[in-house]
């Protein structure tokens, strides 16, 4: 679409075996028939403890500290996650391979979540002891999941004290009230081999990715903005062929994954109608508030709370919708409690229902040295299992380029590091990209300058660069007149630079697997005990090709969209029409809408699009990535983006730009000077004028685009229609 701008606690006596207790203690019956030998053995000794590693917030430390919080102050619906044996471990990824193995007679053979409990949860023995153990202390166990990896229990923050040895205070952070534990939780060593942490004991809460739409001087003084509509996606990433083919995603479901309802229903429907896409009559919206299968529900009616967050609902719910008109849209949505984020409680419920979904788009993030070994074990495991039952997880990669510990700051300080919920081996991680025309000056070549009726505007497929709003970006600061990013003549220290904000960590997120489990030694850096991931086989095909980086761990985006929210002139157009938290009337002209960008509209976009992969294909799919990588091993398959018109792509390989942050500091910064403080903690830098890199002794920005898989854009991005045929 385009237009014309202008310028109480329960002590445990020490030394009481908890495995002799009557099972009538447990509140829920566990599953049965498990045969796995339970890790558990001895006396539960509550004075032989064990530090669960990785699980204490960096706010919490002296200078947000105000003091405990009441013994009484009720924890809600906190989740004990569990861990198997090293043995069980293997045996699960091994199995999980083999469903998309071809030649094995596993291949496609999904589980149940009680099967999945049965053959690979925690041993029945195993799940009654921490049961007992917990209501020992008073705690309330809510339910034992079908899984068997996952406990849901309640309880006071005395009670909490006294189990996990863990004082909870408030903490002050940016004018906001919060409650935390202060140190890592400690449980009796017996339990140590089965309990991975605690999720969580803090209020602190992922963010949603998405990016508002700034009046960027540069851009509207002197171009067009070409706004991308349901119509524009269609043109740009081939689904036009696939629609009149009948392919749209009917009878197929997505599931975008909140912690909010809908402001308004409506708001879809005006999208749909406005855009040309209610004509798919298959095509349906719903919210549902998936309950646990067993014991206390958990999961409640968050309504609308303040925040905004019911943004991000509104654009996941339309543009899943845009990529499969026909396509029935769920919101599954839970109330935060006063630990556990509803978007995981939802997860949880679902993977552990009856009838799973067959795709999940989930667009909240949090880098993996803050979100701690617990909670990234906790999506990890969600994730694994969902791949086991035919489930596709695609999770938006982030907004931070490769600076996942600086959300929201004017320049990084923590260095390379990405999301937990994004780096798993089990889901999707979808990266940013923008559109390369301004930059080239040929948008007349990709845009009409009129719109058809349901507003597009885009002539073809555009080719595409990383997205990045920071100054640190090579072809932003080229454009500008300084190809140096960094330094104090750099770009990044420049008035047009600070004048515009782009002194600020926003871009399209990529980055290695550094802190999955373990913990950091300096809060939000990665480091100490800190791990990634081990490289999954399916991209360890793709490096040894030396189409991929070869280090060893699991690294993010896999597959990359549109994302840009308008630094080069283009971003997404939705329907929100919650004025009180920053949405807009949507009436008239879709010109006067919201209009926002980010990997939150990304991942439930290539969610869609698997929903046409899985109606061709008549069955689910589980994790695409294996089927991704290996079409990317394909000469044939995979196309130079700016070869704008090859029809025989599956994948356009984003070469130009980075996706690189300024930064300040010593970590993983070259170019920062001055210092005092700054960025999302305490730090020590002010002059945020250097290039985020992989060496402080040199210029090696984190990340460029380049030939093959990069750190900016994956594998890169799609023709749909090739895709979805070539599957």
């Amino acid at each position: 679409m385009s237009r014309s701008l202008g310028s109480h606690a329960f002590c445990l006596a020490v030394g009481v075996s908890l495995l002799a207790l009557p099972g009538a203690l447990l509140a829920q019956p566990a599953p049965t028939g498990r045969n796995v030998p339970g890790l558990i053995s001895g006396r539960i000794d509550e004075t032989r403890l064990h530090a669960i590693a990785g699980n204490t917030r960096p706010e919490a430390n002296p200078q947000n500290d105000r003091g405990l919080v009441p013994e009484d102050i009720p924890m809600d619906h906190v989740l004990l996650q569990l861990q198997r044996s090293a043995p069980q471990e293997q045996a699960v990824q091994q199995f999980i391979e083999s469903l998309q193995d071809t030649a094995s007679p596993n291949f496609h053979k999904w589980l149940t979540a009680a099967e999945f409990g049965e053959r690979f949860g925690a041993a029945q023995s195993d799940l009654d002891a921490i049961s007992a153990w917990l209501q020992s202390h008073g705690l309330t166990v809510n339910s034992v999941y079908p899984n068997g990896m996952l406990i849901d229990f309640s309880g006071t923050a005395g009670q909490i004290r006294a189990a996990f040895h863990t004082e909870i205070h408030y903490l002050q952070v940016n004018g906001q009230t919060h409650l935390a534990n202060m140190s890592d939780p400690r449980i009796p060593e017996a339990l140590a081999p089965v309990v991975a942490g605690v999720v969580a004991l803090h209020d602190f809460r992922p963010r949603p990715m998405s990016k508002p739409r700034p009046d960027y001087t540069f851009v509207s003084g002197k171009d067009t903005y070409q706004a991308v509509v349901p119509a524009d996606l269609a043109t740009i990433y081939n689904l036009n062929p696939l629609f009149t083919a009948g392919i749209a995603g009917q009878g197929q479901t997505i599931v975008v994954v909140e912690d909010t309802d809908l402001y308004s229903a409506t708001d879809w429907t005006t999208f749909r109608s406005e855009f040309g896409l209610s004509s798919y009559t298959t095509g349906s919206l719903a919210t549902v508030h998936p309950a646990p299968p067993s014991g206390k529900n958990n999961c409640t009616d968050p309504g609308v709370p303040s925040g905004g967050d019911d943004g991000e609902a509104i654009l996941d719910a339309e543009w899943a919708s845009a990529a499969a008109p026909g396509a029935a849209i769920q919101v599954a949505s839970c109330r935060n409690t006063s630990t556990t984020f509803g978007g995981l409680i939802a997860i949880q419920n679902l993977l552990n229902s009856a009838n799973p979904p067959a795709i999940v788009s989930m667009s909240y993030g949090e880098c993996e040295a803050e979100n701690g070994a617990a909670a990234n074990a906790a999506y990890n495991t969600a994730f694994q299992q969902a791949a086991g039952e035919g489930v596709s997880v695609f999770v938006s990669a982030g907004d931070e380029g490769a600076a996942s510990c600086d959300a929201g700051a004017s320049g990084a300080t923590h260095g390379i590091g990405v999301s937990g919920f994004a780096s798993t081996p089990y889901n999707v991680a979808v990266g940013g990209t923008d559109f390369g025309d301004s930059y080239a000056g040929s948008n007349s070549t990709y845009w009409n300058s009129t719109n058809t009726s349901t507003y597009g505007s885009a002539k073809s497929y555009i080719p595409e660069i990383p997205w990045n709003d920071s100054c640190a970006s090579v072809l932003l600061a080229t454009y500008l007149g300084n190809s140096t990013t960094y330094g104090a003549m750099g770009f990044c220290n420049s008035t047009t630079a600070i004048s515009d904000g782009l002194q600020a960590v926003a871009a399209g997120s990529g980055g290695p697997s550094g802190c999955a489990t373990g913990a950091p030694s300096t809060p939000g850096v990665v480091g100490g005990s800190c791990k990634g991931y081990a490289k999954p086989s399916w991209q360890l095909k793709l490096a040894k090709l030396n189409l991929a980086p070869n280090d060893g761990v699991r690294d993010i985006p896999d597959v990359s969209l549109f994302a840009a929210n308008g630094i080069w002139g283009h971003y997404y157009v939705f329907c929100w029409s919650d004025l009180r938290q920053g949405g807009a009337r949507c009436s008239g002209s879709p010109s006067g809408w919201s209009g926002a960008g980010g990997t939150s509209f990304s991942s439930p976009i290539l969610a869609g699009i698997q929903a046409l992969v899985n109606q061709h294909a008549k069955n689910r799919q589980g994790n695409p990535n294996t089927v991704y990588y290996q079409l990317a091993a394909t000469p044939s398959a995979v196309c130079n983006s700016s070869a704008a018109n090859a029809t025989g792509c599956i994948f356009y390989n984003v070469t130009e730009g980075d996706n690189d942050v300024n930064c300040g500091g010593s970590v993983d910064c070259y170019g920062s000077t001055t210092s005092t403080t700054g960025g999302r903690h305490p730090t020590t830098t002010q002059n945020l004028d250097g290039a985020l890199s992989t060496s402080n002794a040199s210029y090696s920005p984190a990340y460029g685009a380049a030939a093959g898989w990069n750190f900016a854009t994956g594998i890169g991005s799609v023709n749909a229609y090739n895709l979805v045929m070539g599957w």
